[in-house]
């Protein structure tokens, strides 16, 4: 008996929990087709002659903004990410890389900077010592900045 070995689970939330078609929202967010999507268009049809109301869900990825669409019984599960919005002080960046603070003033260093017009207002920021939030967003195992918040002092 003493020699049996148990594997550990990690600990905390799972990436999705499931939730009936039926009872998704528009600016909600569900999984669509593997990809954490903001529910941006959705409409219920009909029972049909062959059973289910089908709900036909619209949705924009919440990381890279592309559409995905899809189509399930109202009565089925859709799973559902656990999204988490946190705001962190931006200290500089580094290779690509922002150096931030959270509220526990813990530093962290492996978050991207973005890309595109985001990425240059952050770099402008930090060039001219203001100090700012930015928006990180996490779903699935991924996190990314989103946005820039002004410090309330």
């Amino acid at each position: 008996m003493a020699d049996e070995d148990f594997d550990q689970g990690e600990s905390g939330a799972s990436a999705t929990y499931p939730l009936q078609a039926s009872a998704l929202r528009k600016n909600g967010h569900v999984m669509l087709k593997g990809h954490p999507c903001k529910i941006v268009d959705m409409s219920t049809s009909k029972t049909g002659k062959h059973g289910h109301a089908k709900v036909h869900l619209v949705g924009l990825d919440i990381f890279t903004g592309k559409k995905y669409e899809d189509i399930c019984p109202s009565t089925h599960n859709m799973e559902v990410p656990n999204v988490k919005r946190t705001d962190f002080q931006v200290l500089g960046y580094n290779d690509g890389f922002l150096s931030l603070l959270d509220e526990q003033a813990g530093t962290r260093d492996d978050l991207k900077l973005p890309e595109g017009d985001l990425g240059k207002e952050i770099e402008k920021k930090v060039n001219n010592g203001d100090d700012f939030l930015v928006n990180v967003l996490e779903a699935i195992g991924e996190e990314q900045v989103i946005g820039i918040k002004q410090m309330v002092t």
